[in-house]
């Protein structure tokens, strides 16, 4: 069991690729707006040749952190070590030895998939045989020979999103850090970028930093994860850690309507039911954990019903992702991405 009470990331181990203590990034507020606290002491660490989530709603602060880590952004305070080189005082380095694809595809879009690789390839040095080897590498390994000499325009999501990875992959970066990697992509794409992140860490022994909205994404891929929460890490810890701190069923019981004013009934009525507990009310939806979801059922709906809430549907679930943060945050993980900041006022 790994939740973190303290933002303060553990003491830096020999395999650690990637470390940040305490990092706090405020945005100034515009016009009459106040003062935004992206990030509220965060504190992470990733040991190497792993796959490490970020998982938090929109606005939680997770691009904030990868544009501090990728020396995109400096931190008002803390500090973040990426290979073993300071962000703040070397950043030159650090860009050597990392690799980034961002949300936004940074490919020439008029430029094909060939010239895209080969110009980043010069961009970091790399020249003659040695580039066009490493471009025709890359090239076959995700699957873009036949569209390799089309402009990128051309390409669909799932092939631009691939050529995006093979140019952050061109000079061999020690970490790898993706924001968003299938954000927009079909399924079929979406589940060959997992086999092909998987392939990263497990053949190659590259790190990879991964931040992501998707839950089931961050339960697949990530060894091991923080779950983010306007700007702090609420719960770190693999995914079946995380997940085996809530014990049994959760009851999920849909309503009519929702209870309003009388939403302070509802959790009385359940807080009376033996073996059921942590109770949440989101919108017609009502959620309670029970031991044993099976037999709470009858005495759950009873409850609801002589509240004068009937309900309309029920289900059992085993633990989630979505209750790990439900029980950390207070709100579930959709409630909180549905209210999170407006695109750009906290990332």
């Amino acid at each position: 069991m790994t939740t973190l009470h303290s933002t303060r990331a553990p003491a830096r181990s020999r395999t650690t690729a990637v470390l940040a203590e305490d990092l706090v990034k405020t945005y100034p507020g515009k016009g009459k707006a106040p003062a935004v606290r992206a990030l509220d002491g965060l504190g992470i660490e990733v040991e190497a040749g792993t796959v490490f989530g970020l998982l938090g709603p929109n606005g939680a602060g997770k691009s904030t952190t990868i544009k501090i880590l990728t020396t995109l952004a400096t931190a008002d305070s803390g500090r973040a070590l990426v290979a073993g080189l300071d962000v703040a005082r070397d950043p030159a380095a650090v860009r050597r030895a990392i690799g980034v694809v961002a949300q936004r595809s940074g490919a020439d879009p008029v430029a094909t998939g060939r010239e895209n690789l080969r110009l980043q390839g010069r961009l970091y040095g790399l020249r003659g045989r040695a580039l066009e080897g490493r471009v025709d590498e890359l090239l076959r390994r995700f699957d873009l020979v036949g569209p390799a000499d089309r402009p990128v325009r051309g390409y669909s999501g799932g092939m631009q999103r691939r050529l995006d990875v093979a140019l952050g992959l061109v000079h061999r970066p020690q970490v790898l850090f993706l924001d968003e990697p299938t954000t927009g992509l079909d399924p079929e794409a979406r589940t060959a970028m997992w086999e092909e992140i998987d392939r990263l860490a497990a053949g190659e022994g590259l790190t990879v930093l991964l931040t992501t909205h998707y839950l089931d994404e961050a339960d697949r891929l990530a060894a091991r994860l923080a779950i983010v929460d306007r700007g702090r890490v609420v719960a770190a810890g693999t995914p079946d850690e995380l997940k085996g701190q809530l014990r049994g069923d959760a009851v999920q019981v849909e309503l009519p309507a929702a209870p309003g004013a009388d939403e302070p009934l509802v959790y009385a009525a359940l807080g009376q039911v033996p073996g059921v507990g942590e109770v949440a009310v989101h919108g017609r939806t009502v959620i309670a954990r029970a031991a044993d979801g099976a037999a709470a059922v009858p005495a759950v709906l009873a409850a609801l019903d002589r509240c004068g809430h009937p309900a309309v549907a029920v289900r059992l679930a085993r633990p989630s992702l979505d209750d790990v943060y439900l029980r950390h945050t207070g709100r579930s993980f959709a409630q909180a991405d549905h209210t999170a900041a407006p695109e750009g006022a906290v990332r």
